[in-house]
Order: structure tokens, then sequence, then C-alpha cells
């Protein structure tokens, strides 16, 4: 084979990789999405704990990481001092804990296709909380793209056949809560050149969302699980659980490492769609039309949102590569002027 038919081996391999790890994450959290769904809904699994679901995770989670860098070593944990703990890694640890929780309380009270619905405001959600810590500049035609996002999801929600009031608030404030952590990452960790991969960040987040967890617990679902003495834990049903919520914690840093965040963004668009799919064929979750012209709007907005986003990325890179070849080419001609004298300099 040709040095042509090599180059075009090598780039059909690196396709064939972005659509392997495209598939491995929309899987994964699919599958996530769809088992605390029927977990924690009380007309499947019944087990509407919520808060303890979340700990399990975290709990097994913690666990895993800890043996991955303490016990077989398998990964250097991030130098950290107990400031830069209690300051940075700790906030957005209770920004999780309440993200995860509020989350997985919705699947109680809203359908699959519903929630996805709503989780079209994290764009919007992100950009206001940017621009609130100035992370983000106000522009018009952004925010007006914000608008239409919302104007969608509003027409969604009104079409919904099982709108659920508090269901809704739990959802938006989760994404509230998710939409502030990711701007805290930016401000308290990404600011300060600290990197965390998803073992890390589970090595130090996860025992902090434990501790805020447990305040709540200990009030809202402990009195509960304590009369309920006919319960006993499915270790195979959790603890499948728990580990399909680790593998897609690693398929996230896979994916975005490997491709890039605005590949997830897309990927997360399709994995939507499916989730509507299923939640309506196999879950029989009633999906309305205006449902599915309000998200359509929504998707539209999204979809706009991550090209303008591409388009920035691109005209940034293309400033970044002009200004290295202006660099570049000034100490080229230093060079020569240079050599330019050294030359008079030995005729006279």
């Amino acid at each position: 084979m040709g040095k042509g038919g090599a180059i075009s081996e090598s780039v059909l391999r690196k396709i064939l990789l972005s659509y392997t790890y495209v598939a491995i994450w929309i899987f994964l959290s699919f599958t996530v999405i769809v088992y605390n769904k029927y977990i924690l809904d009380r007309k499947l699994y019944n087990w509407p704990f919520p808060i303890s679901l979340t700990m399990i995770h975290m709990s097994f989670c913690a666990s895993l990481a800890f043996s991955i860098i303490k016990v077989f070593k398998l990964v250097e944990p991030v130098s950290m001092s107990r400031e830069l703990y209690l300051s940075s890694v700790v906030p957005i640890g209770a920004l999780y804990s309440f993200s995860l929780w509020l989350s997985n309380s919705a699947y109680i009270y809203l359908s699959v296709s519903f929630i996805q619905m709503l989780k079209a405001l994290m764009p919007v959600a992100v950009y206001s909380i940017g621009v609130l810590f100035k992370k983000e500049s106000f522009k018009g035609d952004t925010m007006f793209n914000m608008l239409s996002i919302s104007f969608g999801v509003a027409v969604a929600a009104y079409g919904e056949a099982k709108f659920d009031s508090w269901g809704v608030i739990l959802q938006l404030g989760a994404v509230a809560f998710e939409a502030t952590r990711l701007v805290m990452i930016q401000i308290l960790l990404t600011s300060k050149g600290i990197q965390l991969n998803p073992i890390t960040s589970l090595y130090y987040v996860a025992p902090c969302c434990l501790v805020f967890l447990f305040i709540p617990w200990i009030f809202v679902e402990y009195p509960i699980l304590r009369d309920t003495s006919s319960f006993h834990l499915d270790f195979v049903i959790f603890g499948t659980n728990s580990f399909c919520a680790f593998a897609l914690n690693l398929a996230v840093f896979l994916l975005v490492g490997k491709t890039s965040a605005l590949t997830m963004n897309v990927a997360g668009v399709v994995k939507d769609w499916l989730l509507i799919a299923f939640s309506w064929s196999v879950i029989k979750d009633t999906v309305t039309p205006i449902n599915l012209f309000g998200y359509g709007l929504a998707f539209l907005g999204v979809a706009y949102y991550n090209h303008s986003k591409l388009q920035a990325l691109k005209a940034k890179e293309a400033q970044k590569k002009v200004a290295q070849a202006d660099e570049e080419e000034g100490k080229l001609l230093e060079t020569r002027q240079g050599e330019g004298v050294g030359e008079k300099r030995d005729q006279a």
C-alpha cells in the first residue's frame, strides 16, 4: 500500500476510534440514567431513596479510586495542600453532591424523556452563571440564543402529559447546581493549573460528597430505612449500578481526552434523542407532539450554540497560529540581520 493509502488508513483508524469512544460514552450514560430510573421509580424496582443511591455510588467510586491510587499505585495523586483542598475541592464536592441528589430525586416524579428535555437548559445555566462570575462576556446574540432554548423547553413543559411541579423544581435545581459546579471548576481549579483526571477527581471529591450527603440522609431517609426492616440491599443490582456510574466517569475522561468537549456535547444530543425514543417505546412514557416540537426548538438552539463555540475555538486557534508564525518570522529576520552585520564586519 502506498504512502497515500497509509495516511488514509491512519485517518480511518482515528475516525473509528472517535466513534468507538462516543458509542461507549452514549451506552454508559444511557445505561446509568435508565438504571437509576428503574431503581428509584415507585412503579418499577420501587426504592425511592435518591440520597442513599447517590451515597452508594460515591462510596463505591471513592473505594475504587483509593485502591487504584494508594493500593495498586496505578495513578499518581495530585499534590494538594489542605488549604487548597478546603478552598477549592470542598465547594465543588458540595455542589456535585446536591446536583446528584436533586437529579436522582427527579426520576421519582418525572419521565426519562421529560428530564432529558429539561436538561437542554444546561447551556443556558452555564452561560448565565459564567456571566455572573465574569467567566463569560455578555453578548446580545448569545443571550437571544439562550432565550430561544428556554422558550423551547417551556413549550416542551407545556406539552408534558404528566407534569409534576416538584419534579421540575428538583431537576431545575440539579441543572443550577451542576452549572455552578462547572463554572467553579474553571475558577477554583483550572485557573490555578490543577488538572484532575476521573480517578484523582473521585479520590478527592467523592469523600466530600459523602459528608455533604450524610447530613440530609440522617434526617430524610435514614428514619424510613430504619423502620423498613424488610429491606435487604441487593448487591447485584446496586453493585452493577455503581460500577456503571464509575465506568461513566472514566468514559467522560476518555471521550473528552481523545476527542473534545464539543464532541461530548454533540454525542449528548444523540443520547438525549435515544433516551426519548426509549422512554416512549419501552418504558411507555407519554411523549406528545408539543413535547417534541418544544424540544426540537431547544435542540436547534443548543446546536447553534455548539456551532458558535466551535467557530470561536477555530478563530482562537487561527489567531494563535498567526501569532506563532509572526513570532517565528521575526526571529528569522533578526537572525538574518545579525548574519548580515557579521558579514559586513568580516569584509571590513
